[in-house]
């Protein structure tokens, strides 16, 4: 940790998983537009499906999903249909048997869907689209949910990829943010993927949760790293009572201040490390031989709403209430009001609530900041070229370079900009530099570090 890391720890960013960030989306694009969208679609195009089910049995305290807890079968149940409806009324948009290259089950806990209606929905998926070959299907599980009957079904489902939230093995620690999970509770689990045939396994850690220190967050990272996942995933928690008010379960007298935030991810990030993990970006992790360490390497990783991934599908259509997707024109979100969702879905209309359209300078300024969030560096002049936009808007931002230069976060030779391997843990801010939005907008983030 250094002074000009705790100097920047608690200043408030977006975290870029899509640019212009969903603050800034208006009912201005709806379900007509959206449509258009859809029937413009190359039919040889690759897209990616994303697949929400906003419930869970509890509520982690820590949470920042959307997401309503239920106890009953039948919400679930009721649910699927809807799911099932939205798949065929999306398809109906599209060119018949669109390929498929990527997809990715959110929440939520996607597997609290009965086992049946898990499956009805891919078969509903699989007899509207195209998968091609090597497709990548992942999921996102809760490790207090998976049993080898879970684990069976998701092999039938074609699942190649989980990823499992650890957060933490501190018992104190899980007592306090409403999620205990013993090691041997997810190692079974782990366990049970791999016994059929489910090998590419994701573990997520956080820090930054109340009662950690330095010890139970090497303890956390030893003991996720005996379990042999090939990517993990270190998040810093994000506390923002305001807009999740579940969260002001959580004592903040027992949070971890800025300098102690930066001492956990430090050590998380050192033992990670040592134990032969490349470090990928903001907060992924991978073994070298991983395909998402190899395409950091390449230079062909990507950032979307999922994280960084080597999905490089330019269309992600959402699916479910509250599910964002993406367009070549711009971005939509479905509604996040179950009741508005399953009506528009009963009456064939795309339930979306509201997007943004994108203009040429959204394009070269997303392009901009996926280039630093992934690579580190970025030729503005060249994206600009690249785009066909006016340069001297872009080069407007550069004075707002000065004080991270100063600090060593950042570098800039002309139209050049490059993070520093010190300042990579703050790349949001460098990002931040050529946000149009982010001073005009009112949106609360979660703090750099």
């Amino acid at each position: 940790m250094t002074n000009v890391t705790l100097k920047y720890a608690t200043r408030s960013v977006p975290r870029y998983t899509s640019y212009p960030t969903a603050p800034h989306f208006s009912n201005a694009v709806g379900a007509e537009t959206y449509e258009q969208w859809l029937k413009a679609v190359d039919p040889q195009t690759p897209i990616s499906l994303y697949l929400h089910v906003p419930f869970c049995d509890s509520m982690c305290h820590y949470c920042g999903c959307y997401t309503k807890v239920t106890k009953q079968e039948k919400p679930l149940r009721d649910y699927t249909d809807h799911l099932v409806k939205e798949v065929a009324l999306v398809a109906s948009k599209l060119p018949a048997n669109q390929p498929v290259s990527h997809i990715h089950w959110g929440g939520g806990t996607p597997s609290i869907l009965p086992h049946d209606c898990f499956l009805r929905v891919v078969d509903a998926v699989r007899s509207h689209f195209s998968f091609i070959d090597n497709m990548e299907h992942a999921i996102e599980l809760d490790p207090r949910t998976v049993t080898p009957e879970l684990a069976e079904t998701l092999r039938q489902a074609g699942i190649t990829r989980a990823s499992l939230g650890v957060q933490d093995f501190d018992l104190k620690v899980q007592e306090t943010v409403g999620r205990v999970q013993p090691y041997e509770q997810v190692k079974a689990s782990v366990e049970a993927l791999r016994a059929v045939g489910i090998e590419k396994i994701n573990l997520d850690l956080m820090y930054g949760l109340p009662f950690q220190t330095l010890e139970t967050v090497r303890e956390a990272v030893a003991l996720t790293v005996s379990l042999d996942p090939s990517r993990l995933a270190l998040f810093g928690y994000a506390h923002v009572p305001w807009m999740k008010k579940h969260q002001r379960l959580i004592p903040e007298d027992k949070l971890p201040n800025a300098e102690e935030r930066i001492a956990l991810f430090d050590a998380a990030t050192h033992a990670l490390e040592q134990n032969g993990y490349e470090k990928i970006g903001l907060d992924h992790f991978a073994k070298a031989d991983d395909p998402l360490a190899v395409a950091a390497r390449a230079g062909t990783m990507r950032r979307n709403f999922q994280g960084y991934t080597t999905d490089e599908a330019e269309i992600l259509i959402g699916i479910g209430a509250s599910s964002i997707g993406k367009m070549p024109q711009g971005y939509i979100q479905n509604s996040p009001d179950f009741g508005g969702w399953e009506r528009a879905v009963d009456a064939g209309t795309l339930p979306i609530a509201r997007g943004i359209e994108l203009d040429q300078d959204d394009r070269a300024r997303a392009a901009i900041i996926m280039s630093l969030m992934t690579a580190y560096e970025v030729d503005v002049a060249a994206v600009a070229e690249a785009f066909d936009v006016d340069l001297e808007p872009l080069r407007a931002c550069y004075p707002h370079l000065e004080e991270l230069e100063a600090d060593g976060i950042a570098e800039r030779k002309g139209d050049a900009v490059r993070v520093t391997h010190t300042g990579r843990p703050l790349v949001r801010l460098v990002a931040a530099v050529f946000d149009a939005y982010l001073q005009t907008g009112k949106a609360r983030h979660s703090v750099a570090v």
